[in-house]
């Protein structure tokens, strides 16, 4: 089958996205052999092409954001042949240890990850793990499904992180793929939306979204912000964001890797009951509730469409900030 490995991580001009054939795997115990209909690109999949995040799979085929068709279930699996799943970043936990038996497996130190420490979708076939596999709405269509399975879950995790009170005001710094979906629960909530990205076509994009403001990183916003999130991986935006709060706010930082953050000023930043939160992966919870509440709202998902054999030129017009929302692979 045809696939993409990392084969040696590094700048993502210098191609550290492989071509590469593969024997087409068979499925053992709680495990489905998928047909990619699509796979989403996310930032995640470049930060380990990029060497950011640690090799965990020498090799590995990247990808997250897995929309599939079961081909083949092996024993014990209680998805069957035919039916279509979404398979996300979260591939397995423990199941036993204290966070875990809280309900709080993203927290779980014996987790493991689609893409990162198994092949993930940026191939015709890929194994999934049948027990973290998600039953996907049928209001669901294929390319605009495979986003949501990590950056719109992941963003879901990040809202519920900020602790938004009810009417009010968001900052979003960033605005991609994980922050345009965020945006959009918020905004059926009933939040005020402030956006706060570099890209003139994001702000376009938030504005059209519904957002009430949109401007520069560090643009001062027309009002305080009872909650921030986060999503560039840049940790200068984080004084920025904590700055902009008001009295008692909540900022979440919703990536997986994050620059340096600048030195804090506790009467500007901190003060005042602030508070600076990470979010670190996602459960299964979050996953379930997230795709049913997108298929009920409806969110909109803006997605740029390559074909499996353009991976490498995804990931390098993510990483440049080519198209706004959210890349997806279309094998």
């Amino acid at each position: 089958m045809r696939s993409w490995t990392v084969r040696t991580p590094g700048p993502i001009e210098s191609g550290p996205l492989r071509r590469a054939d593969r024997a087409t795997p068979s499925p053992g115990p709680g495990e489905l052999l998928v047909r990619v209909l699509a796979c989403g690109v996310c930032r995640t999949d470049l930060h380990v092409a990029e060497g950011d995040l640690p090799v965990h799979l020498p090799g590995v085929t990247p990808g997250h954001e897995i929309v599939g068709e079961v081909v083949e279930a092996g024993p014990g699996a209680l998805h069957g042949a035919g039916d279509r799943i979404g398979v996300a970043w979260l591939r397995g936990t423990c199941g036993a240890c204290r966070f875990c038996r809280r309900s709080a497996e993203n927290l779980c130190p014996y987790s493991v990850y689609t893409g990162w420490d198994a092949h993930g979708g940026y191939a015709e076939f890929a194994l999934a793990v049948d027990a973290y596999a998600y039953a996907l709405p049928p209001e669901l269509d294929d390319v605009g499904a495979a986003p949501l399975l990590c950056a719109g879950i992941i963003g879901y995790r990040a809202l519920r992180r900020a602790a938004v009170p009810p009417g009010g005001r968001l900052g979003i710094w960033g605005f991609g793929g994980s922050a345009h979906l965020a945006a959009q629960i918020a905004l059926a909530e009933g939040a005020e939306v402030h956006v706060f990205t570099r890209s003139p076509a994001a702000r376009e994009l938030a504005r059209e979204l519904g957002a009430a403001w949109a401007g520069d990183s560090f643009d001062t916003g027309p009002a305080p912000l009872d909650s921030a999130i986060v999503f560039a991986p840049a940790g200068e935006l984080v004084p920025a964001a904590l700055e902009r709060l008001d009295r008692g706010g909540t900022c979440a930082v919703a990536g997986i890797h994050l620059s340096d953050v600048p030195s804090l000023d506790y009467q500007r930043h901190l003060f005042q009951e602030r508070t600076l939160r990470s979010v670190t992966a996602n459960t299964r919870a979050d996953g379930a509730e997230f795709l049913t509440l997108a298929a009920r709202l409806g969110v909109a998902v803006t997605t740029r469409a390559y074909g499996l054999d353009d991976a490498d030129r995804a990931l390098a017009d993510l990483a440049a900030d080519r198209f706004t929302g959210a890349a997806v692979l279309v094998p």
